[in-house]
């Protein structure tokens, strides 16, 4: 439950900076020599595209659907790297994400609900 809401909260924050990339090009500082140089716009397009595919899959994990386990597991792989590659932009917004992301990954890599039926002693 821990990752599906938190991918589901991740993917409405995409979604949010999304929009706001798209709408404004003032938003988001203007980098001049950077090797992952995409116009604002286009990393707008890019958030709100993950955004909306984290919520169908933090959605899915939240149904307890099989494939959005690993699912959940890939996408929270490519946000992190995008938001890696988005850090000269909004440095805040990509650390809080790649956080986010992190603890996803944590959390459907070692999640022990199906080995509930033995017990350790």
């Amino acid at each position: 439950m821990f990752a599906g809401v938190l991918l589901f909260v991740d993917g409405v924050l995409g979604v949010l900076k999304g929009i706001a990339g798209i709408a404004t090009n003032d938003v988001y500082a203007r980098i001049n020599d950077y090797v992952f140089k995409f116009s604002v716009s286009s990393w707008g397009w890019i958030h709100l595209v993950l955004g909306v595919i984290l919520i169908i899959v933090g959605w899915g994990i939240l149904s307890g659907r099989t494939w959005a386990r690993v699912l959940g597991v890939v996408i929270a792989s490519l946000t992190l790297i995008a938001n890696f590659m988005w850090l000269p932009y909004q440095p805040v917004w990509a650390v809080v994400t790649i956080a986010i992301d992190i603890f996803v990954i944590w959390a459907l890599c070692t999640d022990r609900s199906r080995d509930r039926s033995r017990t350790v002693v």
